[in-house]
């Protein structure tokens, strides 16, 4: 017997011509592999190259359908399309309010269309107010293009405080990036620009359906908002490249399975303001890192002391991870440095790879060839110092390996091409305090195909069969810490043995989506 699949509302107009509207929702809903129940709110005369009338369905007719869903297939998400009238608007808003009282959690992806891409205006007056004051305080997220936003009177900025839903301008173009096709997120989890290089095909119809039906689809899977807005970014650039003709005007996209597992469409993403950094560079081909990683076992030391234990073992992969104390005072920062020295003249002695986790600062001052930093470790650098360290590890001068917990910590990883990124916990550890779910077996292995770079495996790895399975997933390392024990020189050995056996057992595959790693409470 089958699992029975999340279900989603999509309340919407109904193209006559198959290219927007419920029609390219449905082909979104299928190729995340969701059910979709079509409410029709509204009736269109249409083809390829316009629309010859917009009909509302009646309020009472609404009405009915939702109640009639309501009864048997209550919806893990809501999305909206074309709803024709306030008055529709109002009954929507009335459902949505109600539900929530059974389910809180419940989601609500608006997608405002206010014109059709041909040009004709959707929405009168009365309709505008009826999403400003009813519909918008519910939604949990809003998919407008630039002037649907500005109609709205949605605020666009480099934070989200909360004042408004979630908000992700599709078609955001950003000033001077011709080549590339930006969306700008703002969300709890993450804000900044999502891109891809950009593509042009003649047939685009139903391209904001798509992507609104896919972040929907992508909430009602447990994914949070900002990795929903990653995989619909995929998804809908996916369509287009799949668009066809029909007709003699712009022809429909056709979201389709199997996106999320090519890695051309993992798109890149910014931090704050900030263009992603590869924006800078031509979209294509997809740079690479400029240096090498050590694959085999990352062995992780606390101390000096213990680093020089490990090296003598014969690791070559290794970070210094010294933690800041909250008091850290002048001594403590005097120390630190003398032991980024020390360490920097023990890996060169035993011709080993040396990451410095954090203190950047102090690493670039002794000249350290590696840095691991936390996303939130980067983001705080100015950008000045970004800057610098782009720039050197573009050169080869330096190498730094990032961490990443979710879809939209990758494509953020992603978009200073880093020597590695970090997936992680693969199981669940108690090392450090985190928010965020085991990404498993399957997450790494996905990870592994759509960084564009290395991929270092790290959490929770005390066994050797889990360096063995790290290893088929396709990762190029395995980071060890408390798995070497108090005498590194006996288990390194077994630990390099396991790893090398997953090198050459079967590869894993990976999954055709990925799982959440973080709770959702959408």
């Amino acid at each position: 017997m089958s699992l029975a699949k999340p279900i989603i509302w999509s309340i919407a107009g109904n193209d006559s011509g198959g290219g927007a509207g419920l029609s390219a929702d449905s082909r979104a809903a299928a190729a995340f592999g969701v059910h979709l129940c079509p409410v029709v709110a509204a009736i269109t005369a249409q083809n390829s190259q316009g629309v010859q009338l917009v009909q509302a369905t009646a309020p009472e007719v609404l009405e009915a359908q939702l109640a009639a869903l309501a009864e048997d297939m209550p919806p893990a998400v809501i999305k909206t399309g074309l709803l024709g009238s306030a008055e529709n608007v109002e009954v929507l808003a009335g459902w949505v309010q109600g539900l929530r009282q059974i389910n809180p959690h419940l989601a609500l992806v608006v997608d405002p269309v206010l014109r059709a891409s041909s040009g004709d205006d959707l929405a009168d007056e009365a309709l505008l107010t009826a999403y400003r004051e009813l519909l918008l305080p519910l939604a949990t997220l809003v998919t407008p293009n630039q002037s649907e936003a500005q109609r709205l009177g949605l605020q666009v900025a480099a934070a989200h405080d909360g004042s408004q839903p979630s908000l992700c301008v599709t078609g955001g173009d950003a000033p001077d990036q011709a080549d590339w096709s930006m969306d700008w997120l703002q969300s709890p989890q993450a804000v900044g620009w999502l891109a891809l290089p950009l593509i042009t095909p003649p047939h685009n119809h139903g391209t904001g359906c798509t992507f609104a039906t896919s972040a929907a689809a992508a909430l009602a899977l447990g994914f949070v908002v900002a990795d929903a807005v990653v995989l619909a970014k995929m998804a809908t650039t996916a369509a287009l490249q799949n668009a066809y003709a029909a007709g003699s005007g712009a022809g429909p996209v056709q979201a389709q399975s199997g996106f999320a597992l090519q890695p051309e469409l993992m798109p890149y993403m910014g931090w704050g303001e900030a263009l992603p950094a590869v924006c800078e560079a031509p979209p294509a081909p997809p740079p690479k890192p400029a240096a090498p990683l050590a694959a085999g076992i990352y062995a992780l030391a606390d101390s000096v002391d213990r680093l020089e234990e490990i090296l003598d073992a014969g690791a070559k992969l290794v970070q210094l991870r010294i933690k800041r104390p909250e008091n850290a005072d002048n001594d403590w920062l005097a120390q630190l440095q003398t032991d980024i020295q020390a360490a920097v003249a023990l890996a060169a002695h035993y011709q080993a790879q040396l990451f410095i986790n954090d203190h950047v600062g102090a690493a670039m001052q002794v000249k350290a060839g590696g840095l691991h930093l936390g996303q939130e470790d980067w983001e705080q650098l100015s950008a000045t110092v970004r800057k610098v360290l782009l720039k050197n590890l573009q050169a080869g001068r330096v190498h730094i390996g990032i961490s990443s917990h979710s879809l939209w910590e990758l494509a953020r990883a992603r978009s200073i091409v880093p020597t590695y990124i970090a997936c992680g916990p693969v199981w669940a550890t108690t090392t450090k305090d985190m928010p965020w779910l085991p990404q498993g077996l399957d997450n790494l292995s996905w990870w592994a195909r759509m960084a564009g770079c290395p991929v270092v495996g790290i959490g929770g790895v005390l066994e050797y069969e889990q360096a063995t399975q790290i290893a088929r997933a396709g990762a190029a390392a395995a980071a060890i810490g408390r798995g070497l024990g108090e005498r590194p020189v006996q288990p390194l050995p077994q630990w390099n043995q396991a790893f090398a056996a997953g090198q050459t057992d079967a590869a894993l595959p990976a999954p055709a989506l990925p799982h959440s790693s973080l709770e959702s409470t959408a």
